[in-house]
C-alpha cells in the first residue's frame, strides 16, 4: 500500500512539473522520437545562434548563414509553437498518449505563420504599415496561435489578460470603456501590423531576450542537471549542515538556493530538491506544513538569485539599460541576505521544537568548526567569483588575444586534475527519500566528488566578469564546456579507474547530452509563450499609452502617496501573479508601473533608480508562487509532505515575510542594492542589512534567544528598521538638505566641490496638460570636476537662464551630453509654453550633519536589552 500511494504521489509530481514545465504529454513510438527531434533541433539551432560559429561560417564558404536578430525570433516562437502544439493537449479531455489530427493542423500553422516574416521579409518592409490582405490573415493567426499556445502551456489567465488588453485596442473608444481610461481605438490593419508584422509586440524585447539569453541560461542549467550536478548539490548542502538543529531543512535551504543559480522554474525547484528534503525534514520534527513551506519559500528564492532570476535578469537588461553584470551586482546582496534570513528562520523553528541533527560520520564538530563551516558555505560563490576575476584577469595582459586558447587549456588541465581526484571516490549515488538516513555523507570525499562541476561556472563568471561577453555568448560557453566534460567524464573515470568500459561511458555520455538538449528545449516552451503572450500586452502600452492611464489610476487611488501606492503596486504584482508565471508578471506590471513610480517618487522628493522599482516589482511577482490560492510550488510541496496546499501557502507565505520587506527597504535605502557604495562599504552594508534582517526574522517569527513576549518582538522589529535605515530617525530631528534660493543656481554649483550633487524641484507645464503649470519633478544633478558654474550645470544638460527673479530652464534635447534623468523627466515638460516657463523651485544640498549611524548605539543597546532578559529564560543555545 505504501509503494502503491509512493508510486502514485511521483506520477503526480512528474505531471504537476510536466503541465508547468515541459508537457504532460506522454507519446511513444514515431511521434515520441519526432517530438525528441524538434526539442534536439531546437537546442542546436540556439547553440547555433549563440555561438561565433555562423560568422566563421560565412568567412569559410562565402554563404550568408548569419540569422539577424528578427529572423531568430521567428524561428524561435516557431519551434515554441510546433512543441506546445504536441507536448501540451489542447483540453483536459484530449488523448495525452497521441497527438489529435487539429494539433497537428496547429504546429504546422504555427510554422507557416512565424516563416512568413523570413520568407517574405523584404517585401513587408516594403509595405511600412500597410498591410495587404495575406499580412492580415497571417498576423491574425500568428496572434491566435499566440493565445492558444499560451492557453495550452500556462493556462487561461494569461491568456484573459492578453485578451483584455486587445479589446482594449480596438474598443477603448466605445461607451462602455469607463471614460477616465478611454482613447480613440486603432484600426485593424494597424494593430494587427503593430503586433506581429514589427518589433513592438510579440516579437518585441521579450522574445528577444528569451531568444537570445533565457534559452542559453536554461539548457546550461539542463545540461549541468543531467551531468549529476543538481545531486552533487544536494549531497553538499546536506554533509555540510545535515547535522545542524533542524539540518535537513538548512540543507533544502542551501541546496535550493544552490539549484536556484541556474534554474528558471520555482517548482521545479520544489520537486527537484523537495522530493528528498521533506521527508527529512518531517523525520527530524518538522510538521508536514512547515517541511513544505521551508522548502516552498527557499525554491521560490532560487528565482531572485543571479544569475538567471527566472529570466528576469535578462528582461532588466533591456528595460533598464543598463549591464547584465549591473543587474546581478544590484540584486546579490538582497538576494544573499533573503536566504540567510531563511536559513534563521529554520534555526528558530528546530530551537523552538528542541530538535536534533541527523548522525554525523566521524567525531562530533565544536561550535566554532560548525561556525566557520556555515561562513565557508555563505562565502562558496563570492570568493570563486573574486578569485576568476582577479587571479584569471592576467591573462588578459600576458596572452592578450590568445587568452581565450590559454583558459582553454587551463580549464582542460585544471578538469582532468579534479576527475583524476573524483574518479578515486566512489560515485554519488541518488538516495532514496523514504528510505531511513542512518547517518549524513562525509564532507570531503563528498565535496571533492564534484568539483569539476564548477568548472563550467568558472568558466560562465570568467565570460562575463574578465572578458566581458555578451550573457547569451556566455552562456554559450559554459554549456560547451558542459558538453564537453558531459561527452568526457564517464570515459575518462573508467580510464584513470582501470575498470575499462570506455564506449559504455562514451554512450552514457552521449545519452546524457541528448538527453540534456532535449530537456533544456522543452524547459523553454513555457517561457517562450509566455514572452510572446506578455509582447501583445506591451504592443498595446505602446500603441495606446495604457501605462499612462493605469499609472494615473493608481496615483488617484494612493492619493499621490508614494507609501500607498507602491503597497498598491505590490498588490497588483501579487493579485496578476496568482495566474500569471512570473516573467510575465514582470514583464506586465513593469510595463505598466515602473516609470509612473519612479515618476511619482520624484514628485514626493524622493530619487528612485529604476532598478529598484523593477526589482521591487520582480520580488512581489515571484510570491504568487508561494500565495494561495493559486501558489504551485506550494501545491508540489504539499504533494510530497501530504500536507494541506493552502495551509502550506500560508506557511510559506509567513516564512517570506522577509521577501516581502525587502523591496521596501531598497527603495528608501539604494545601498542595499549597492549603487554608489565602494567595496569597503558594500561589506559594511552587507553586515549590518544581514544582522537587521536576522533580527527581522527573529521578530516575526516571535522567537531569538526565548519565545518573544509582546514588547520584544517590537523591540526586535525597531532595532531592525533602525540598522536597516538609521537615517529616518536622523531626518526627524535634522533636515537631509540645505535649501538655496532658486536663482542663486550658478552661483551654488560654481562653490560646490569636486564630485558634488545639486538636487533640483523642477515645475512647469506638462507635455500631455500644456496649459497646466503644476507639473513637478525632482533631479539630482552630478557636477563633475570644479569649474564655472554655467559650464557644470551646461554639462549636466541643464540650460539655466535668471531672468526676472526665476531660474528658467531651455529644452536640454539638443545637447549631447544630456544624461537620462534629463531625457526621461525633463521630456515630459512643454518648453514651449511661454506664459508658464519650465523653471527651478527649490535648490538643495546636501546638509552637514551627523552621521546616521549614531542611531546603531541605542538600538544595539536596546537589542543588548532584550538579549539578557531572553538569556534568564533559556537554557538552550541561541546559535
Amino acid at each position: 500500500m505504501n509503494n502503491q500511494n509512493g508510486t502514485s504521489k511521483t506520477v503526480d509530481l512528474e505531471d504537476l512539473v510536466a503541465s508547468t514545465d515541459t508537457g504532460n504529454r506522454v507519446l511513444v513510438g514515431v511521434v515520441a522520437k519526432l517530438l525528441a527531434g524538434l526539442a534536439l533541433a531546437w537546442s542546436l539551432f540556439q547553440l547555433y545562434y549563440a555561438s561565433n560559429f555562423p560568422f566563421i561560417l560565412s568567412d569559410i564558404t562565402g554563404l550568408q548563414v548569419v540569422f539577424n536578430s528578427d529572423s531568430a525570433r521567428a524561428i524561435h516562437l516557431a519551434f515554441a509553437f510546433v512543441l506546445t502544439a504536441l507536448s501540451y493537449p489542447l483540453f483536459k479531455s484530449s488523448p495525452r498518449d497521441r497527438v489529435p489530427w487539429y494539433d497537428w493542423i496547429l504546429a504546422v500553422l504555427g510554422v507557416m505563420s512565424c516563416c512568413y516574416l523570413i520568407l517574405f521579409e523584404n517585401q513587408i518592409a516594403t509595405r511600412a504599415g500597410l498591410p495587404n490582405e495575406v499580412d492580415l490573415l497571417i498576423s491574425t493567426l500568428g496572434i491566435a496561435l499566440v493565445l492558444i499556445c499560451t492557453y495550452r502551456a500556462l493556462g487561461l489567465p494569461l491568456v484573459i489578460v492578453a485578451l483584455v488588453f486587445l479589446t482594449y485596442v480596438f474598443f477603448g473608444h466605445q461607451a462602455f470603456i469607463p471614460e477616465v481610461i478611454q482613447w480613440k481605438g486603432g484600426s485593424y490593419g494597424k494593430a494587427m501590423w503593430h503586433f506581429w508584422m514589427q518589433t513592438e509586440g510579440v516579437f518585441g524585447v521579450a522574445l528577444s531576450v528569451s531568444t537570445s539569453m533565457v534559452f542559453m541560461f536554461v539548457l546550461f542549467g539542463s545540461l549541468l542537471d543531467k551531468a549529476g550536478a543538481g545531486n552533487y548539490l544536494i549531497k553538499v548542502s546536506f554533509a555540510l549542515l545535515g547535522h545542524l538543529r533542524g539540518g535537513p531543512a538548512k540543507a533544502a535551504v542551501i541546496s535550493s538556493a544552490m539549484t536556484g543559480l541556474i534554474s528558471g522554474s520555482s517548482i521545479a525547484n520544489v520537486v527537484t530538491t523537495g522530493t528528498f528534503t521533506i521527508p527529512l525534514m518531517k523525520r527530524v520534527g518538522f510538521s508536514g506544513n512547515k517541511a513544505g513551506a521551508v522548502e516552498v519559500a527557499s525554491s521560490v528564492n532560487g528565482q531572485i538569485m543571479p544569475p538567471v532570476m527566472g529570466a528576469a535578469a535578462f528582461l532588466m537588461v533591456e528595460y533598464v539599460g543598463v549591464t547584465y553584470l549591473d543587474v546581478v551586482r544590484h540584486a546579490i546582496l538582497p538576494a544573499s541576505i533573503s536566504y540567510i534570513a531563511l536559513l534563521y528562520i529554520v534555526h528558530l523553528e528546530a530551537l523552538k521544537a528542541n530538535m536534533k541533527g541527523l548522525t554525523k560520520p566521524g567525531l562530533p564538530r565544536s561550535m566554532l568548526e560548525t561556525i566557520i563551516g556555515l561562513l565557508t558555505g555563505f562565502l562558496a560563490i563570492a570568493i570563486p567569483a573574486a578569485i576568476i576575476y582577479y587571479s584569471l584577469g592576467w591573462t588578459k595582459r600576458i596572452f592578450g588575444e590568445f587568452s581565450f586558447y590559454a583558459v582553454c587549456i587551463l580549464f582542460v588541465v585544471a578538469y582532468i586534475l579534479l576527475l583524476a581526484i573524483a574518479a578515486r571516490l566512489p560515485e554519488l549515488e541518488m538516495d532514496n527519500p523514504n528510505a531511513p538516513v542512518t547517518s549524513l555523507p562525509e564532507i570531503r570525499p563528498t565535496i571533492l566528488s564534484g568539483l569539476y562541476f564548477l568548472l563550467p561556472i568558472v568558466v560562465l563568471v570568467w565570460s562575463l566578469m574578465v572578458e566581458r561577453l555578451s550573457p547569451g555568448l556566455s552562456a554559450y560557453w559554459a554549456s560547451a564546456a558542459m558538453l564537453f566534460i558531459l561527452i568526457t567524464q564517464h570515459p575518462l573515470k573508467a580510464m584513470f579507474r582501470k575498470s575499462g568500459g570506455l564506449s559504455k561511458g562514451l554512450t552514457r555520455g552521449l545519452s546524457e547530452i541528448l538527453e540534456g538538449l532535449i530537456a533544456g528545449a522543452r524547459n523553454m516552451i513555457g517561457i517562450a509563450v509566455a514572452t510572446g503572450a506578455a509582447g501583445i500586452i506591451v504592443g498595446t502600452i505602446s500603441l495606446t499609452g495604457a501605462h499612462q492611464v493605469v499609472g494615473e489610476f493608481i496615483e488617484y487611488l494612493s492619493g499621490g502617496n508614494l507609501m500607498a501606492m507602491l503597497v498598491l503596486v505590490a498588490i497588483f504584482s501579487l493579485v496578476l501573479g496568482m495566474g500569471l508565471p512570473t516573467t510575465a508578471n514582470y514583464i506586465v506590471v513593469s510595463s505598466l508601473m515602473a516609470d509612473v513610480l519612479v515618476k511619482v517618487a520624484a514628485q514626493n522628493g524622493l530619487v528612485v533608480p529604476l532598478i529598484a522599482v523593477h526589482l521591487f516589482i520582480f520580488y512581489f511577482g515571484i510570491l504568487a508562487d508561494v500565495t494561495p490560492p493559486v501558489g504551485l510550488a506550494s501545491f508540489a510541496a504539499a504533494a510530497i509532505s501530504g500536507s494541506n496546499p493552502i495551509n502550506t501557502g500560508f506557511t510559506a507565505f509567513y516564512y517570506s515575510l522577509r521577501t516581502v520587506a525587502l523591496p521596501f527597504l531598497f527603495i528608501f535605502n539604494t545601498d542595499l542594492l549597492l549603487i554608489d557604495v565602494s567595496s569597503l562599504e558594500a561589506v559594511f552594508v552587507f553586515m549590518i542589512a544581514t544582522a537587521a534582517m536576522l533580527l527581522f526574522a527573529a521578530g516575526t517569527q516571535g522567537y531569538f534567544f526565548a519565545k518573544n513576549r509582546l514588547w520584544e518582538a517590537l523591540a526586535l522589529l525597531l532595532v531592525a528598521f533602525t540598522l536597516f535605515r538609521p537615517g529616518f530617525w536622523l531626518d526627524l530631528i535634522e533636515d537631509p538638505f540645505e535649501r538655496i534660493e532658486p536663482i542663486r543656481v550658478v552661483e551654488t554649483a560654481h562653490k560646490l566641490p569636486k564630485n558634488s550633487e545639486l538636487r533640483l524641484v523642477i515645475r512647469g507645464p506638462s507635455v500631455d496638460e500644456s496649459n497646466s503649470a503644476g507639473y513637478t519633478t525632482t533631479i539630482v544633478v552630478p557636477l563633475g570636476a570644479c569649474a564655472d558654474g554655467l559650464d557644470r550645470l551646461r554639462n549636466a544638460g541643464i540650460l539655466v537662464r535668471v531672468e526676472n527673479g526665476i531660474a528658467k530652464l531651455d529644452e536640454p534635447l539638443q545637447f549631447v551630453n544630456s544624461s537620462n534623468i534629463l531625457t526621461q523627466k525633463l521630456g515630459d515638460f512643454d518648453f514651449y509654453d511661454n506664459d508658464n516657463p519650465v523653471h527651478i523651485s527649490e535648490v538643495y544640498v546636501k546638509a552637514h550633519r551627523l552621521p546616521k549611524e549614531v542611531f546603531y548605539i541605542p538600538a544595539l543597546l536596546l537589542l543588548w536589552l532584550v538579549i539578557a532578559l531572553q538569556n534568564r529564560r533559556t537554557a538552550l543555545l541561541a546559535f
